[in-house]
């Protein structure tokens, strides 16, 4: 099962270079079975990462340009009057689909992100008197744009609190880019690199369970839990860091913690999961799950820097 989830890590490498960091990310919510956000300036390959990720496993894609004109029945679906029938039917949204890049998420307003987010977190859709189950394999990748702000709608943090990971990407280097140019070229003259065969959900849930099996001592545990309690209780760290932290993660950042240090430890073929595993991941983990203080803002410390100053602090059990 390693091997084939590394054989989708190389396929994905081929298609997306120089976001390297986004395709293991990728792969950890795939294993983890939870959700992303992606910030990062345009052109990036944000849409071309997932977009490659559904080209390569089983299953169906929907991309959703989210726009300030968008409605929660355009993302969730809606009923329809059928008046030969004379009866309404539901007409399923594009939110119905195994993989779904809610592509800037932040230029729709409070509700269409509100319908979004409650598919995420309830895996279901309610439309009048009826409840649909989403698919099992179901995954949300919303990407937003750090570079423009105007006449957008920042997602408030306990939404944000529904993604377990908030990644953000920055530009290729000077070798990645020329290999992106020859790639393009390539793509021009239909050399694109093959599909091959694709992996089924089968072999996906086989891998969740794999992931779950791993060994997880009681030492790595407690130290996952002292990381989150770090965030809520600063002031046990240091002052400077009960300065810095307004509000800490939720019970949601700690499982995060967890199913993620997991799948990081099984991508890299090991039998159990590490401190390094845990640290490994938890910027991402906890990078939108801690409120900073307005002074820690004006002193310009970024919630990365305090994620580093708790990974210093707080004591490996």
């Amino acid at each position: 099962m390693q091997q084939g989830f590394k054989q989708l890590s190389q396929a994905l490498s081929a298609n997306i270079i120089g976001q390297q960091h986004l395709i293991e990310r990728l792969l950890i919510a795939l294993l983890a079975d939870g959700h992303l956000l992606v910030e990062g300036a345009p052109g990036l390959a944000k849409t071309k990462a997932i977009n490659a990720l559904a080209d390569h496993i089983e299953g169906d894609f929907k991309r959703i340009q989210f726009t300030p004109d968008l409605l929660p029945g355009d993302i969730t679906g809606t009923e329809i009057y059928r008046p030969e029938e004379g009866t309404f039917k539901f007409q399923q949204g594009p939110i119905f689909h195994n993989l779904i890049l809610a592509d800037e998420i932040n230029r729709a307003p409070a509700k269409v992100q509100s319908a979004l987010l409650e598919a995420m977190a309830e895996r279901q859709v309610s439309v009048g008197g009826n409840t649909m189950k989403l698919e099992k394999l179901f995954l949300v990748m919303a990407t937003q744009n750090p570079i423009e702000q105007e006449g957008t709608y920042p997602l408030p943090e306990a939404q944000l609190d529904r993604f377990l990971m908030h990644v953000v990407i920055g530009y290729p280097d000077a070798e990645a880019e020329q290999k992106i140019l020859r790639l393009v070229r390539g793509e021009a003259m239909d050399q694109a690199p093959h599909i091959g065969e694709k992996m089924t959900q089968a072999d996906i849930f086989a891998a969740r369970q794999e992931t779950l099996n791993l060994h997880l001592s009681e030492s790595v545990e407690q130290y996952i839990v002292q990381l989150v309690m770090a965030t809520r209780n600063p002031e046990q760290y240091g002052e400077d860091l009960a300065n810095w932290i307004d509000y800490g993660a939720s019970p949601r950042g700690t499982i995060a913690l967890e199913r993620c240090a997991r799948a990081h430890a099984w991508l890299n073929n090991r039998d159990f999961v590490s401190p390094d595993d845990v640290q490994a991941i938890a910027h991402d983990v906890l990078r939108h799950r801690i409120l900073l203080s307005f002074e820690a803002e004006a002193n310009g410390m970024t919630t990365n820097k305090v994620i580093n100053e708790l990974i210093t602090r707080v004591p490996v059990a």
